[in-house]
């Protein structure tokens, strides 16, 4: 039975929130990033990038501090506002092809404990503790989890409902993205919706492990530290954007590597042949369509790859993830790679042009070898989740990828 919560929404008011909104921090080039500071006083960039005000670049504790004064000042000048009732938030994403129709709520900590709300990725300490001392110190959450839930018609309705209504928000970005967000205020519906979701088993993270893994660590910490705890504090809940798992989108991320470990092109190529059934394809780009199946491109021309699986045992739902086939057959076992989260011989790489990325990277003598592959499914996400199962670090690249600022969850 999977807990969903409405919440009192700080966001920006109407006429500002297109100026707000922003993508991700690290999405931005310098220059781009710089511009949005300097000639747009609204962008959230300015709160989660406060040393800009100083001319300085500030971090750790400081920066956290100053976090908090710049998001204080936004509510102070009227930029933002608090929604005086709990509400649920429908935010659309419409971009080309591609549309995702999701609801900002507050989800549970003890979901998160109780395995109700599952995960496929594996976090580092390290980034938990120091996200979970940077939400305590600023107070607020404004990125969201991005969770998956099986389709229902029940809810699709109710979604479906709201968007007759007038909605709080309608801006198209710079990037051609259309952003829709309206406030769901009336009891019958939030009552509809927390009772829909209490029939869902499960929650599956899609994109987020490590700011939920730093709201449970938050939760306990603040749990610990308050005599009358009760349950209902702020603190046991999370900001999360909820989708139905037809409208996610995975892409896959490719594989570059450095050297070939000490090997020549032929022993590489010898060594392949135990696991595959290796192709040349010559110049031509060439992408994989299929599970079990790898692209390669290595000294000029393209390869593909058939995992010979008569040859590789399949012995869980990981076994069958094609990223850790690769790992398994070719990356630690010729190429020497064990870690492939910190290991500086090994690059990843997403994008609809990806494969020609590669092969540039490659042809100007950045990497020896590169590996291409078909996106994971969200069955095989759910499957590795169900089991209690880690994915292979960079195995997916998810969207929808949301604006920030549009709706902050108080701590």
């Amino acid at each position: 039975m999977a807990t969903i919560k409405p919440f009192k929404a700080v966001r920006p008011t109407p006429d500002k929130a297109a100026f707000v909104a922003s993508k991700s921090y690290e999405e931005y080039q310098k220059e781009e990033l710089n511009a949005i500071l300097a000639y747009n006083p609204f962008s959230f960039l300015h709160i989660i990038n406060p040393g800009f005000k100083f001319h300085q670049h500030i971090s750790g504790k400081e920066r956290f501090n100053l976090v908090r004064n710049r998001y204080l000042e936004f509510l102070e000048d009227g930029t933002f506002i608090q929604d005086q009732e709990p509400c649920f938030y429908l935010y659309q994403i419409h971009k080309q092809n591609f549309t995702s129709l999701g609801l900002f709520c507050a989800t549970s900590v003890a979901d998160y404990r109780k395995d109700v709300i599952k995960k496929h990725e594996d976090t580092l300490e390290k980034r938990e503790v120091l996200f979970s001392n940077y939400l305590k110190t600023v107070g607020f959450n404004a990125e969201p989890v991005l969770m998956t839930y099986s389709d229902n018609d029940a809810v699709k309705a109710l979604l479906k409902d709201k968007m007759g209504e007038r909605p709080l928000y309608d801006f198209t970005t710079t990037d051609k993205v259309r952003h829709t967000l309206w406030k769901i205020a009336d009891e019958r519906t939030i009552t509809k919706l927390e009772n829909q979701f209490k029939g869902f088993d499960a929650l599956y993270i899609a994109d987020g492990h490590h700011r939920s893994a730093s709201s449970h660590l938050l939760s306990k910490s603040l749990e610990d530290a308050n005599e009358e705890h009760n349950g209902h504090e702020a603190y046991n809940y999370f900001m999360s954007y909820l989708i139905p798992e037809s409208e996610v989108k995975i892409y896959e991320f490719n594989r570059m590597v450095k050297d070939l470990n000490g090997l020549s092109k032929e022993a590489f190529l010898i060594g392949l042949d135990a696991n595959f059934r290796i192709e040349k394809k010559e110049e031509d780009i060439y992408k994989p369509t299929k599970k079990y199946h790898f692209s390669m491109y290595l000294d000029g021309d393209f390869y593909s790859l058939y995992l010979r699986k008569k040859v590789y045992e399949f012995t869980d739902e990981l076994s069958k993830l094609d990223t850790q086939i690769l790992f398994k057959t070719i990356l630690e076992p010729l190429l020497g790679i064990t870690d492939l989260r910190n290991d500086k011989r090994i690059a990843y790489g997403y994008g609809k042009y990806n494969l020609i990325t590669m092969k540039d990277s490659i042809d100007q003598g950045k990497f020896k070898v590169g590996f291409g592959l078909v996106p994971i499914t969200i069955e095989e996400i759910k499957r590795i989740a169900d089991a209690q199962l880690v994915m292979p670090p960079k195995s997916t690249y998810i969207e929808p990828k949301l604006r920030s600022g549009l709706a902050m969850y108080q701590i």
